[in-house]
């Protein structure tokens, strides 16, 4: 990519052996929610997650679906959840995480983050577990942690938590897809794994995502839920509500040539991560998130950063007076038109300044997401909170990564924040 060029936070990158895989599905005439790229790109799948060298050797299934907000969904409705059930969901991530919940007619029960991954807090989740339990009579019916950015959460204790209240896990790593926790892939520790493969994802499909199942029976009742959950008359009868959410046999050919550089990939966006943080090791006020324990070892799908208080940036005095209109930066979508410039939580004027002067000069960056017990959609939701998520949003950025991302962008974006840190 040319100096001179927009620099995104991660653009869909293609290998080339795409192609091959969609011109033979067009041979083929398999243009429809079936056919040998589906099942070839489950297979990849189970082949990736389940045969790591430095992990025990797994035998989980793979259902490719439309996206991984329906493999979370899909994955509520194995586990029975519906009205009136409470599901305990990190707090800190994007909407996509808890949205499911309310779907199905569930609550969710927002649990905050630890500093060290800032992934869910493992001892704050057990305290809501027995809370919600005091005051309600019975268990939330999941938990779902998510791999924030990649970074691991704390599965171990996690699932140990889990086990000692007989709740399901539905693990979240639409962003942690390659990302290990001692050596074995996120999504295979828990009853379900979400993967995601949206386009700015570590690799894609155009859309789409994944549902990791423990075994192939569980695997074949999410499939029959994934294509209309149909009986087996020679007409169509329905006895439950079922779902359009089977990947296309095109998106499939996508992610079949994806999966040939999925380890790539991942090691590029390891590389950056680390040449952002050798780049910046001097600049005082600029922390660079990194795997926090040894047994975790993130994909880094973005790089994310923190920004001490203290730490100040030119323009800080002009931010949050202009109301924003449209999506920011390369966000995808419809927004409707902010009615006011501030709201009632928001990054610090340092992160919002930077974020802004990196876009004048072409490079994308964003806030950390929201947590979802400050979203006003989620306003009535049981939390448990303890301020990590908070100041971490406060606080936070995402710096471009990705395979387009190479060494010269890096040193660009490096030269983009010096320049504007007073």
């Amino acid at each position: 990519m040319p100096t001179d060029e927009r620099i995104l936070l991660c653009m869909p990158h293609m290998s080339g052996r795409e192609i091959d895989f969609i011109i033979n599905a067009f041979k083929d005439n398999w243009v429809v929610p079936l056919g040998p790229d589906v099942n070839g790109f489950e297979a990849d799948l189970e082949n990736f997650v389940n045969h790591r060298a430095d992990a025990p050797a797994l035998d989980r299934k793979v259902v490719a679906l439309s996206a991984g907000t329906a493999a979370i969904h899909l994955a509520l409705i194995a586990c029975g959840i519906g009205a009136g059930d409470e599901v305990i969901v990190q707090s800190f991530t994007f909407c996509a995480s808890a949205n499911p919940v309310a779907y199905v007619g569930a609550t969710p029960v927002f649990v905050d983050s630890e500093p060290e991954s800032w992934n869910i807090d493992p001892d704050l989740l057990e305290k809501a577990i027995i809370d919600r339990r005091d005051k309600t009579g019975h268990l939330p019916k999941a938990i779902i942690p998510v791999a924030l950015y990649g970074m691991p959460y704390r599965i171990d204790r996690i699932m140990e938590i889990a086990h000692r209240y007989g709740i399901p896990v539905i693990e979240d790593a639409a962003e942690g897809f390659g990302s290990t926790f001692a050596g074995q892939v996120l999504g295979t520790f828990g009853d379900y794994g979400i993967l995601s493969f949206n386009g700015n994802k570590m690799i894609t499909t155009s859309g789409g995502g994944a549902l990791i199942c423990r075994d192939a029976e569980s695997a074949r009742e999410i499939l029959w839920y994934a294509t209309q959950a149909r009986e087996s008359y020679p007409y169509y009868q329905h006895e439950v509500i079922g779902y359009n959410y089977r990947m296309s046999n095109i998106c499939a050919g996508i992610g079949r040539g994806q999966m040939t550089v999925l380890d790539e990939h991942i090691a590029h966006h390891r590389h950056v991560q680390d040449l952002y943080r050798e780049l910046l090791a001097d600049v005082k006020g600029i922390t660079i998130h990194s795997n926090p324990w040894p047994e975790a070892d993130s994909n880094f799908w973005l790089c994310t950063a923190v920004l001490a208080p203290d730490l100040h940036i030119e323009g800080e005095e002009d931010v949050y007076k202009d109301v924003v209109k449209g999506a920011v930066g390369g966000a995808a979508g419809v927004t409707h038109s902010a009615t006011s410039a501030v709201t009632d939580c928001q990054p610090d004027r340092n992160v919002e300044a930077l974020r802004v002067a990196l876009a004048k000069e072409g490079i994308e960056s964003r806030p950390l997401w929201k947590p979802m017990h400050r979203q006003p959609v989620f306003r009535n939701a049981p939390a448990y909170i303890n301020g990590v998520s908070d100041q971490l949003f406060k606080t936070g950025i995402c710096l471009p990564a990705g395979p387009w991302v190479g060494e010269a962008q890096v040193r660009r974006i490096v030269a983009a924040i010096r320049k504007v840190i007073k």
